[in-house]
């Protein structure tokens, strides 16, 4: 049975104030979804919403996921239920090496799945750690480094990428993952992203520029303004966004996004 996130109807406010005014957005494993809009718009309210982040408050609708309403869950069990959130700024973690991060983050979710697991033994995570790294070209010291302590941006995201390889989920959440970074780090994340993504994952990727979707390439673009979804369409909607910019949105949806 194919894994699905569904949102219907989202409605979030942040300090009293709605920034998400009814999304509807379904994101099956296998597929990968672009979300673009100007910035301001909601898109990366959506993300924090979605791992539950406590400053963003669901006044409407449900988040369904392996058929449960996320909403009656803490972040950390959302991420145990398979589902994964790449921040658009990372936080460093000083004194935690990135590999003991990633044991700690893999035991957890084995142990949401059978309370009586003992933990991945350290040679088999040793082994597995290595094979992720060498399918995402992560250079051998980047495990021994504490997590995003001293990173530039692309090493920031190259670890999340190396987490999500990891932990292996059905649905990540790649929220503004080309922030920051020049063209060959962009290249080289977006390679890894693509190394992972398959039938048994899928990704909806939220961004500004479709610089990215040139190299993580979607099967669905949706649009994102004043809080809605107002446009979805393939991958050509992205080069039309990209040659025409907003306005046409702005202008065919004036009367929608007023209401």
């Amino acid at each position: 049975m194919t894994t699905a996130l569904e949102i219907r109807n989202l409605h979030v406010n942040v300090e009293d104030k709605p920034i998400l005014k009814g999304v509807n957005l379904l994101v099956k494993q296998g597929e990968v979804h672009a979300l673009m809009g100007p910035n301001g718009t909601g898109k990366s309210t959506l993300a924090y919403a979605l791992m539950g982040h406590p400053s963003y408050a669901i006044t409407a609708g449900q988040i369904i996921f392996k058929g449960v309403d996320l909403l009656e869950l803490e972040p950390d069990e959302r991420s145990r239920l398979g589902l994964f959130l790449a921040f658009q700024y990372p936080v460093a973690i000083p004194g935690v090496s990135v590999a003991n991060f990633l044991r700690t983050a893999l035991n957890a979710r084995r142990r949401a799945a059978d309370s009586a697991d003992k933990g991945i033994p350290i040679p088999e995570f040793r082994k597995l750690l290595r094979g992720k790294m060498d399918l995402l070209k992560v250079p051998n010291d980047f495990a021994g480094r504490y997590l995003n302590e001293g990173f530039s941006g692309g090493e920031k995201k190259r670890a999340e990428i190396l987490q999500m390889a990891t932990l292996e989920p059905e649905i990540a959440v790649l929220d503004e993952t080309d922030s920051g970074l020049d063209i060959d780090a962009l290249r080289i994340v977006a390679e890894g992203v693509n190394a992972l993504i398959g039938p048994k994952m899928g990704a909806l990727v939220i961004t500004h520029y479709q610089r990215l979707l040139n190299y993580i390439k979607p099967h669905f673009v949706h649009i994102m303004l004043d809080g809605q979804i107002v446009e979805s369409g393939g991958a050509d909607l992205a080069l039309h966004l990209e040659e025409k910019g907003y306005d046409w949105v702005r202008e065919k949806h004036q009367e929608k996004v007023e209401v």
